[in-house]
């Protein structure tokens, strides 16, 4: 019996899983993305790249493996890429000292820790601010984000030591 390798019905279930598991994910890629980038408008242009080329590439996606470390993976090549492009800089939509005065409701002084906070994570070197990012803030074992990043657990773990210990410090200047 003659079989033939492409089942379109088949395809159109995986795909539309493929798809479904793509958009679950949708609100940690924009996180991570945006955390990469520096803001929320540059985090959406890079998850909307790597969304592109997920979808471009999904007969390179091998189901059963995780999804999220593929499009984590993908979305950093993406930022590095674009980042050896580009050299504009990154720059926060208020000046540091415009919030350090704000009084008012607890709204008002959450919104500018966050500032602090995102002000602080951008001023991290890159690879620190990866490994903050992936074990911090998206939850990943170190295992998982040294994986993600390409590098043994130990270095991941050394870089996140410097990252939190640097973030304490900008932190505790804003203070």
């Amino acid at each position: 019996m003659w079989f033939h390798p492409f089942n379109p019905w088949k395809a159109k279930t995986l795909s539309t899983s493929f798809e479904q598991d793509l958009l679950a994910l949708l609100p940690r890629l924009r996180r991570f993305a945006a955390g990469l980038a520096g803001s929320p408008a540059d985090g959406d242009d890079l998850c909307q790249m790597s969304l592109e080329r997920a979808l471009a590439n999904r007969e390179k996606y091998k189901p059963g493996t995780r999804l999220d470390s593929w499009m984590y993976r993908m979305m950093r090549n993406i930022w590095i890429d674009e980042g050896r492009k580009t050299t504009r800089s990154r720059q926060t939509f208020v000046a540091e000292e415009a919030g350090a005065g704000v009084g008012g409701d607890g709204a008002q002084e959450a919104a500018v820790e966050l500032s602090n906070v995102d002000r602080a994570m951008q001023r991290l070197p890159e690879d620190q601010r990866e490994a903050v990012l992936l074990v911090m803030v998206e939850g990943y074992a170190y295992k998982e984000a040294a994986e993600i990043v390409g590098c043994p657990v130990g270095t991941l773990n050394s870089r996140l030591v410097r990252g939190r210990d640097a973030l304490m410090g900008m932190l505790g200047e804003a203070q």
